[in-house]
């Protein structure tokens, strides 16, 4: 997942706002420094979605030569997991019953902190009658 961002003089430093992720903002001193920041404040930002749960918004186009930070894979699948989970209104108690393991289990898997194993994810997204696919481009 590509979220573009935007970045702008901001007087002494360099603001970048992230136009899908309100809440994500951060600046530096150059333009590196703040490339370098953007992406610690897109995971910081994550953290509502997942706390509340809400549904992560989709990055949108990124314009040609613009810029972008790129989740890991790993964080890509887990936000594909809790917007699914959103979507069909299902709680990690109900998706554990369904997976016969515990809700912390289930916690774990949308916890942005916590290394997860994709096949857990993979098995996850089965159970809620998806298809995690990984391809190469």
């Amino acid at each position: 997942m590509r979220y573009p961002i935007h970045i702008k003089p901001d007087g002494k430093h360099f603001l970048v706002t992230f136009p899908d992720i309100p809440e994500a903002l951060t600046q530096g001193e150059t333009v590196e420094e703040a490339l370098a920041m953007a992406a610690e404040a897109l995971e910081t930002a994550l953290d509502f979605y997942f706390e509340q749960p809400r549904e992560v918004p989709e990055p949108s186009h990124i314009k040609r030569g613009g810029k972008f930070v790129e989740l890991p894979a790993s964080l890509s699948a887990k936000v594909l997991l809790l917007n699914e989970m959103v979507r069909q209104q299902v709680r990690p108690a109900e998706l554990a019953r369904r997976l016969q393991t515990t809700p912390q289990e289930i916690n774990r898997l949308t916890n942005l902190h916590h290394t997860s194993k994709i096949d857990g994810i993979a098995g996850a997204m089965k159970a809620l009658g998806k298809t995690l696919q990984i391809r190469v481009v």
